[in-house]
């Protein structure tokens, strides 16, 4: 008795069947490597800004929420640990960056309490983030 294999009567399942593979495999890559860099602790919404100045590197980044809430370094942090912290980090160099991010939302008042907080601690200039108007 001699088998045959029939070339013919093969199923177009088997050869489709690795395209998906290949495309699910691709579809996992992207989903994984999509976001490569870590989100602020809370949702900020910078105001708007009429300056196209650049930002520079960052040294120091404090976030201001709509709510009052406050991160120093994608930490959350209280007003007492707030200048604690940037007084460590500031560490008696002129030359460090402090930029403060603040939701559109955020009170006046609480922004500037933050600020004069800064000025306590020693930072002698900051800036404060915005997008522009484009955007």
């Amino acid at each position: 008795m001699q088998l045959r294999r029939s070339t013919k009567n093969r199923n177009d399942d088997d050869r489709i069947l690795p395209l998906i593979n290949v495309v699910f495999l691709l579809l996992i890559f992207f989903m994984l490597a999509g976001k490569l860099s870590a989100g602020d602790p809370f949702r900020i919404e910078p105001p708007a800004s009429v300056s196209q100045a650049p930002a520079s590197a960052k040294q120091i980044e404090i976030l201001i929420g709509a709510d009052g809430r406050l991160a120093l370094d994608d930490e959350l942090v209280d007003e007492a640990a707030l200048q604690a912290g940037v007084e460590r980090r500031l560490g008696g160099e002129d030359d460090v960056q402090v930029n403060v991010k603040a939701d559109g939302g955020a009170e006046a008042l609480r922004v500037v309490a933050v600020m004069e907080l800064l000025r306590d601690a020693g930072v002698e200039t900051l800036r404060l983030l915005t997008v522009s108007e484009a955007q």
